[in-house]
């Protein structure tokens, strides 16, 4: 098709990577962090397993390490700002929670500072240890202990985005800063 056009390979993994941006919240030893990651998939529905990408860099993967647990909350599109500044400096040197005006609710399982206020659903997740794919993929694996999500936008195991509830749409990060929100939805039909 004429309309098709090569794309750089540093950006193919965004055609098919367009699923919620989420925040990654990590504590260790009285030290607590959040940060963005555009790249989390379930790998498994029982027990529920989750996939993150998380640098080894990071401060999170630093405290996730030390703690064998994180947390992923879900983002809605009223976040999309915070969404970006945590996702932009390191929480080593700030505390991004008290910048940024974040107050953390306490995870009932493993105690982890999870963000209800603005987001759609937030998962605590005990790490499970894969080091190979820890060190040469940066991807990170948690089996999920505990869930919860806004009834206003996720009932009965199931998303409804409407304009009631515009400010619990997810939001999916293309790059540079740029996010979409989800909107729209339709039901397809039984052929």
């Amino acid at each position: 098709m004429a309309y098709f056009q090569p794309v750089a390979l540093e950006h193919a993994s965004r055609l098919v990577n367009h699923g919620p941006t989420v925040l990654v919240t990590s504590a260790s030893d009285g030290r607590r962090n959040v940060m963005a990651a555009a790249w989390s998939m379930p790998v498994e529905f029982t027990p529920p397993r989750i996939a993150v990408v998380i640098d080894k860099k990071t401060f999170t993967r630093e405290l996730m390490m030390e703690s064998g647990t994180f947390g992923i909350c879900v983002p809605g599109s009223a976040l999309m700002d915070i969404t970006y500044a945590v996702g932009s400096e390191s929480g080593r040197d700030v505390d991004k929670y008290a910048k940024y005006g974040i107050t953390p609710t306490t995870g009932p399982v493993l105690g982890l500072p999870l963000i209800e206020t603005g987001c759609a659903a937030w998962l605590e997740c005990k790490l499970i240890s894969e080091p190979h794919t820890e060190e040469a993929y940066d991807t990170c694996f948690g089996e999920v202990v505990a869930a919860a999500a806004d009834s206003r936008v996720f009932d009965r195991g199931h998303w409804k985005f409407d304009d009631s509830n515009a400010s619990l749409h997810t939001i999916h990060h293309l790059g540079a800063g740029n996010f979409v929100r989800v909107s729209g939805m339709v039901a397809a039909k039984r052929l």
